[in-house]
C-alpha cells in the first residue's frame, strides 16, 4: 500500500462499531434469554472470529452488514463443538470465551493463528484455575483445551495487570460459578463489560476498598436479551484526529463516537498536545456515552501544552492508541516520551520496536525503552516500513505517510482489515 503526503484531509466519517463492546455485545448476547439485534456491529475479522466461534457453539447468528441478530441460548445453553474453535487473530475472543468456556458441561479447545499462538494466557488461566477451571496450555500460550466444569468456585481476585481481557475473562467466568466472585482493580481499566451486564439486567456492584476497586457478579445472575446499538469506535477515530489535528486546512466530523471515560484518554491527551478537538452532541446509548467529535486542523504543528510524558495509570486507558500517539510526537513541539507500556511488547507484533523501527526509516529521532519510548519533533519522510502484519501499525504510518514528505510504502498493509476493513478506502475517501 503507497500513500501519498496530503494537504489536508475533510468529511464526515460514520466509523465501525466499536471492536471491544461489539465482542462483549456477541458473547453476552449468545447468554441472554431471547433475540438481541446489535445495530453498527463491529466489521472486523476479529468480532466475525467471536461471531463464528460462538455459532460453532450452537448459537444461531443472522448478519446483515453490521446488524447483526443474534438467538441467545442462556447460560448453559452452549453445545459442544465439533472442531477446534478457531479465534484468528483475536485475544479478546480467545480469553472472553475462555471465561465462558470454562463452566460449561463439555469440552473444547480454542486455536488461533499463529501470532495469537504467541500471546501470553497464562494471565487467565491462572484465575480460572483458582476457580476450579481445568486447563491445558502449550505453557504459557494457546492452544486451550478447556474441560468443562459447572459450578466453578467464587473468587476474590486483585488483577495482577491492568488488563480489561483478564476481568472480563474472570466476570463471564462468574455467570456460572457458585455464590459471588470478585475483581479488585488496582488500576483502572475499560468497563464496558460491567456497563453491558447490566444492560442486560446483571447486577454488577461496585465499591472502594482500601483505595482499590472492587467489583462483583453473582453466580445467579441471568442475561434477558435487549437489543443495541454499538457506539463508534473511537481507536479507529484516533486515526482520523491525529490526521485532521496535524494537516491545516482539515476538518473531520466523527457522528456517534464512544467517549466512555475508560477509553477516551487518547481524545485528552491529543487535546493537551495542541490538537482542536471540540465534542457535542453527548448522551448514552445502551449505557456507553457517545459524542460527535469535531477535529479542526491549524496553521501551525500545535504546540504541546503541559507534561508530554504519558505514563503511569492513564496508559491501560489508551494503549491501543499509542502507536499513532507515538506518529502525533513527531509532529509536536517538545516530542512525546511513553513510559509504563511494556504490555506492547505482548501485542499483536511487538508494538515499541515497530514503532521505533519504522519511525527511524521516516526520518524520525526516536529512542526505545523496554517500557516505551521518545519521539523527537521530526521533519518525516515517505520510506518503505513494515506492518509486522499487525492492523494497528499499519493504520499508524498510513497516517504518518499522510505527514511525511514524499511517498511512503506500507508493506503487509492488508493487516488493516483485522479491526478496520475499508480503512485505506476511508482514508483515500478524505484526504485532499
Amino acid at each position: 500500500m503507497k500513500i501519498i503526503a496530503a494537504k489536508y484531509i475533510r468529511g464526515t466519517l460514520e466509523l465501525p462499531g466499536d471492536k471491544s463492546i461489539s465482542h462483549r455485545a456477541a458473547i453476552l448476547s449468545a447468554m441472554a434469554q431471547g433475540n438481541t439485534q446489535v445495530q453498527n456491529f463491529a466489521t472486523s475479522a476479529d468480532c466475525a472470529s467471536t461471531l463464528k466461534c460462538l455459532e460453532a457453539l450452537g448459537v444461531e447468528i443472522n448478519r446483515d452488514d453490521s446488524t447483526v441478530v443474534i438467538k441467545g441460548v442462556g447460560k448453559q445453553g452452549l453445545r459442544k463443538p465439533e472442531t477446534a474453535l478457531d479465534c484468528g487473530n483475536s485475544g479478546t475472543t480467545m480469553r472472553l470465551l475462555t471465561g465462558v468456556l470454562a463452566g460449561q458441561n463439555f469440552d473444547s479447545v480454542l486455536v488461533g493463528d499463529e501470532s495469537l499462538q504467541k500471546r501470553p494466557m497464562k494471565r487467565v488461566i491462572d484465575p480460572l484455575r483458582l476457580m476450579g477451571a481445568e486447563i491445558d496450555a502449550e505453557g504459557n500460550n494457546a492452544p486451550l483445551r478447556i474441560f468443562g466444569k459447572k459450578p466453578l468456585r467464587q473468587i476474590d481476585f486483585e488483577l495482577p495487570v491492568a488488563s480489561a481481557q483478564i476481568k472480563s475473562c474472570i466476570m463471564l467466568a462468574a455467570l456460572n460459578a457458585q455464590g459471588e466472585t470478585s475483581v479488585f482493580e488496582p488500576t483502572p481499566t475499560r468497563d464496558h463489560t460491567e456497563r453491558m451486564l447490566r444492560w442486560f439486567g446483571v447486577k454488577v456492584s461496585e465499591a472502594v476498598v482500601n483505595g482499590v476497586k472492587k467489583i462483583t457478579v453473582s453466580g445467579d445472575a441471568n442475561l434477558t436479551a435487549k437489543d443495541l446499538s454499538v457506539p463508534a469506535d473511537v481507536s479507529s477515530a484516533a486515526f482520523f484526529i491525529v490526521a485532521a489535528a496535524f494537516l491545516d486546512g482539515s476538518e473531520i466530523i466523527l457522528p456517534n463516537v464512544g467517549i466512555n471515560p475508560t477509553r477516551s484518554a487518547v481524545i485528552e491527551v491529543l487535546g493537551r498536545l495542541g490538537a482542536d478537538i471540540s465534542i457535542s452532541d453527548r448522551r448514552e446509548i445502551c449505557n456507553e456515552p457517545v459524542g460527535k467529535l469535531i477535529i479542526t486542523g491549524k496553521k501551525s504543528v500545535p504546540n504541546g501544552r503541559g507534561s508530554n510524558l504519558l505514563s503511569g495509570p492513564v496508559i491501560a486507558n489508551l494503549i491501543d492508541e499509542i502507536p499513532i500517539l507515538a506518529v502525533a510526537g513527531t509532529q509536536v513541539d517538545g516530542g512525546l516520551e511513553i513510559r509504563n507500556a511494556s504490555e506492547l511488547r505482548i501485542k499483536e507484533s511487538d508494538r515499541i520496536s515497530a514503532v521505533v523501527e519504522n519511525l527511524r526509516k521516516m526520518n524520525a529521532s526516536v529512542e526505545e525503552f523496554e517500557d516505551g519510548l521518545r519521539v523527537e519533533k521530526s521533519y518525516l519522510k515517505g520510506a518503505t516500513v513494515d506492518s509486522f502484519g499487525d492492523h494497528r501499525i499499519a493504520m499508524a504510518f498510513a497516517v504518518a505517510g499522510l505527514l511525511a514528505d514524499g511517498e511512503t510504502e506500507i508493506l503487509g498493509a492488508e493487516c488493516a482489515a483485522i479491526s478496520f476493513p475499508g480503512f485505506f478506502d476511508t482514508l483515500a475517501d478524505v484526504r485532499k
